[in-house]
């Protein structure tokens, strides 16, 4: 495993999105601890989950509290390993996702992560998605003061255009260490933003980083994967699977991106770590655009 930085830490290169193992289709509590202890030992040491990760009329924090018992439960070292989790985001029992980023709302969210957690100061809390009906700065100033607590070591934004990054900076100085967007081979809108943190020195977080090759668990049963694409060239010329080659393109983009793709089994995310050792050459890197 290569090693990329997400401000004052030092992590694979390659993540691990850890809500397929809580959301509908879930695996059984055996293999979820399993998927996650095989990410550590394939040297994956960011693990990122949320406070709404769970089944529709389930109960939040579903996937931290498994994220913790499994890091508990591994018979390796795990002091290195950086769970980054976020707050303002919920479900409804019908299964849609709601948007909640009040000060009063964010503050709750992230004690009640640091308890499911069983952790002195939650490594990365980022703002899961900015909230049409507060203004950016309150949600922003809040995870300010969770950091200057102490209660947060360091703060991401999710699903941000570059206007609020500029605006979160300023707010935050160098507390902002990241930004996690949906990023992929078939959606590809957050380019501005993934430029604009290579810049500053921000981490990029593409979530869904597979879409086009794998369906991502937000995109519902209609996403089927693309029966075939330079990737799957690419990746039959490599013997490699075609999420790997995906990866390593994602990886070539900027040495500020960490991709976090999901996974249910042992095996996906072995499969996922071994990107980070995947070197294309320009040739293939330019057939992949």
């Amino acid at each position: 495993m290569i090693y990329r930085t997400i401000g004052p830490f030092k992590v694979g290169a390659i993540g691990y999105g850890a809500m397929p193992l809580s959301i509908e289709g879930r695996p059984d509590e055996a293999r979820a601890l399993s998927t996650v202890h095989a990410a550590l030992d394939a040297g994956i040491t960011l693990i990122d989950t949320a406070d709404s990760y769970y089944a529709p009329g389930g109960e939040p924090g579903h996937n931290e509290l498994l994220i913790a018992r499994a890091l508990a439960a591994y018979g390796g070292a795990s002091d290195e390993v950086l769970v980054a989790t976020k707050g303002g985001r919920g479900r409804t029992d019908d299964g849609d996702w709601t948007v909640r980023a009040d000060p009063g709302h964010l503050r709750r969210a992230a004690e009640a992560s640091l308890k499911r957690l069983g952790v002195e100061a939650i490594g990365l809390y980022q703002l899961h998605k900015p909230d049409p009906g507060v203004p950016f700065a309150e949600s922003v100033g809040a995870l300010r003061e969770l950091a200057e607590e102490g209660k947060v070591r360091a703060v991401g934004l999710s699903n941000v255009d570059s206007e609020q990054i500029r605006e979160a900076r300023e707010i935050l100085g160098d507390r902002l260490v990241s930004v996690q967007n949906r990023f992929s081979p078939a959606v590809r809108d957050s380019e501005p933003e993934l430029r604009l943190c290579a810049e500053l020195g921000l981490a990029f977080l593409p979530w869904s980083p597979l879409g086009g090759i794998s369906r991502s668990a937000l995109e519902g049963p209609g996403g089927a994967p693309a029966p075939e694409s330079p990737f799957h060239t690419v990746a039959r010329e490599r013997g490699v699977s075609p999420q790997q080659v995906v990866l390593a393109w994602l990886l070539s983009l900027a040495p500020v991106v960490l991709p976090i793709p999901g996974g249910s089994r042992p095996a996906s995310v072995r499969d996922s770590a071994g990107a980070a050792d995947l070197v294309l050459s320009g040739a293939e890197l330019a057939l992949l655009g």
